[in-house]
C-alpha cells in the first residue's frame, strides 16, 4: 500500500503497479511518503489511523478527545480532522509481562500489564495509565472497586478503562499454608517465649477480605493469631510449656495430664477463636499447629544447656546400644555360620553312608544273582547228565544181542583204562577182596588211634 500527501491530507494507493511521473500535474502538490504492509498492525498517516489485531490481541488508542478504548480481535480506521487517534499499546493478553504473586506463600496469582499516556503539565512530563490488562488463572479472582461498591471478578482476560474503577487486589480461592514465627509473648511468670505456627487457611469470601481492608488473608490472620497467641500464653506457667513441644494429631491428649495444660489450651481456645475471627474476614481456618517455641533470657540458656546434655546422653546411648546390636548380630552370624556347617557335614555324612548302604546291597544283589545263575546252571547241567545217562541206559537195555552187549562192556573197559591210565588196578566192590580191603583200612584206623592217645 502506497503513501502520498497531497497538500497536508492523505492519499492510499491500494493498487499494485507503475505509476508515470509525466504530466506534471499529476504530482503537483503531492508528495510520495513511501510504502506499507497491508497487514500491519498500526498504520498512522497524515491523521490517518488503521489498526487491525489478531486473536488474544488488545490495541489501546486514545481518540482526539482523550477519550480510551480497546480494540480486541478485530480492528478500524479513522480519519481525525483536528487531533490524532493514538495507538497507545498493542497488547498481547495471554502473556502479560508482570507477574503477582503473594508475598507470604508465593502462590501465583496472576498477571497485569498498565498502559499508560504520557501528558505534559508545563516543563514536566508524567505518564498515566490509561487502562490495565489482567489474566487471572483458575481458582483465583479479583476484586475491583467502583465507587463505593466492590465488584468481584472472576478468572479470565480482563481490562479496565474507567478511570472510576480501581484493582483491589487479586486472591487465590485455593488451600493456602504457612509457617509464621510470632513475637515475643511473656508467660505469666514473665518469661519470654517466641512461637513458631503453622497455618492453613482456605478463602472462601474475598469480598469480606477486602472490605476490612486486607490485602492478602494471611495479613489478616497473622494480626489475629498474635492477639489470641498472646492472651493464652500470659495465662501459662513456663513450667508448664517446658513440657510440651508441638501441637499436632499424633500428641493431642485427653486433658487429664496436667502437663498438656499448654497444648489443651491452644486447642480448645486457639483453634475455636481462631476459626471464629477467620470467619469474619471470609477466611476458613483448616489447621493451626505449634512447631516450635524458643524460650530467651538466661531461662533459655540454661534450657538450651540441659537439652545439650539430654541430646548428648541420648546419642552416647543410642550409640552403645548401636555397637551391642552389632555385637549381638555378629555372633548370630557367626553362630549361623556354624550352624550351616554343621548341616553340610551331616548331610555329607548322610550321602556317604547313603553311597556304602547303596553300595553293600548292589554287591550282596550281585552275589545272590551270580549264586542263583550258577545253581541254575548246576541244576541244568544235573538235569541234562542225567537224561542223558538214562536215555543211554534205556538204549543199552533195548540191546538184546549177547556179542553186542559183549562188546560194549569192553569198549567200558576201555573207557577205563583210557581215563586212568594203564597201570591201574581196579579192586571189585563185592566178593573176598573187598571183604580183605576193609579189614585192613579198620586195623589201619586202630593203629593211628592208639599212637593219638600215647
Amino acid at each position: 500500500m502506497g503513501l502520498i500527501n497531497h497538500g497536508g491530507l492523505p492519499k492510499v494507493v491500494t493498487k499494485a503497479g507503475r505509476y508515470p511521473g509525466f504530466p506534471l500535474r499529476n504530482w503537483w502538490a503531492r508528495t510520495w511518503c513511501g510504502t506499507t504492509g497491508l497487514s500491519d498492525t498500526v498504520i498512522e498517516f497524515q491523521g490517518l489511523t488503521v489498526v487491525q489485531v489478531s486473536q488474544n490481541q488488545a490495541a489501546v488508542v486514545s481518540d482526539p478527545q482523550n477519550h480510551i478504548f480497546v480494540i480486541k480481535n478485530s480492528g478500524f480506521v479513522a480519519f481525525a480532522i483536528e487531533g490524532t487517534y493514538d495507538v497507545l499499546s498493542v497488547v498481547d493478553m495471554t502473556h502479560l509481562p508482570t507477574l503477582v504473586k503473594e508475598q507470604s506463600t508465593g502462590v501465583t496469582l496472576g498477571w497485569t500489564h498498565e498502559v499508560t499516556m504520557k501528558s505534559k503539565m508545563g516543563s514536566t512530563t508524567k505518564e498515566y495509565v490509561m487502562a490495565t490488562f489482567l489474566n487471572i488463572p483458575a481458582n483465583n479472582c479479583a476484586i475491583v472497586q467502583r465507587g463505593d461498591d466492590l465488584l468481584l471478578l472472576g478468572a479470565g482476560q480482563l481490562v479496565i478503562t474507567n478511570p472510576n474503577v480501581t484493582l483491589r487486589g487479586i486472591y487465590t480461592l485455593g488451600e493456602s499454608q504457612i509457617e509464621m514465627p510470632t513475637k515475643d509473648i511473656f508467660t505469666r511468670d514473665q518469661v519470654p517465649v517466641s512461637l513458631r505456627i503453622y497455618l492453613k487457611w482456605q478463602l472462601t469470601e474475598p469480598l469480606r477480605l477486602a472490605t476490612h481492608g486486607y490485602a492478602t488473608p494471611y495479613d489478616a490472620l497473622r494480626d489475629k493469631t498474635q492477639s489470641i497467641l498472646t492472651q493464652i500464653v500470659s495465662h501459662l506457667d513456663y513450667s508448664a510449656m517446658i513440657k510440651q513441644r508441638s501441637l499436632g494429631p499424633d500428641n493431642m491428649e485427653d486433658g487429664t495430664d496436667m502437663s498438656s495444660a499448654f497444648l489443651d489450651a491452644l486447642r480448645t481456645r486457639a483453634m475455636d477463636d481462631m476459626h471464629e475471627a477467620a470467619l469474619e474476614y471470609g477466611i476458613v481456618l483448616k489447621d493451626l499447629a505449634v512447631i516450635d517455641r524458643q524460650f530467651k533470657g538466661e531461662i533459655a540458656h540454661t534450657m538450651d544447656k540441659l537439652t545439650t546434655r539430654a541430646l548428648q546422653a541420648q546419642i552416647e546411648a543410642a550409640n552403645v546400644d548401636r555397637e551391642n546390636s552389632n555385637k549381638v548380630k555378629q555372633e548370630q552370624g557367626a553362630l549361623s555360620v556354624a550352624r550351616i556347617k554343621v548341616q553340610a557335614s551331616n548331610t555329607q555324612a548322610d550321602s556317604e553312608a547313603y553311597r556304602v548302604i547303596a553300595a553293600a546291597k548292589a554287591e550282596a544283589e550281585r552275589t545272590r544273582i551270580a549264586a542263583e545263575a550258577q545253581a541254575e546252571a548246576t541244576r541244568l547241567a544235573a538235569n541234562a547228565e542225567a537224561d542223558a545217562i538214562m536215555t543211554k541206559a534205556q538204549a543199552d537195555s533195548q540191546v538184546v544181542d549177547m556179542f553186542a552187549r559183549e562188546m560194549q562192556l569192553r569198549r567200558v573197559e576201555v573207557a577205563k583204562v583210557k581215563a586212568y591210565g594203564s597201570k591201574t588196578i581196579f579192586v571189585p566192590s563185592d566178593g573176598p577182596g573187598a571183604q580183605m580191603g576193609n579189614a585192613m583200612a579198620v586195623g589201619l584206623a586202630a593203629g593211628m588211634g592208639a599212637d593219638s592217645r600215647r
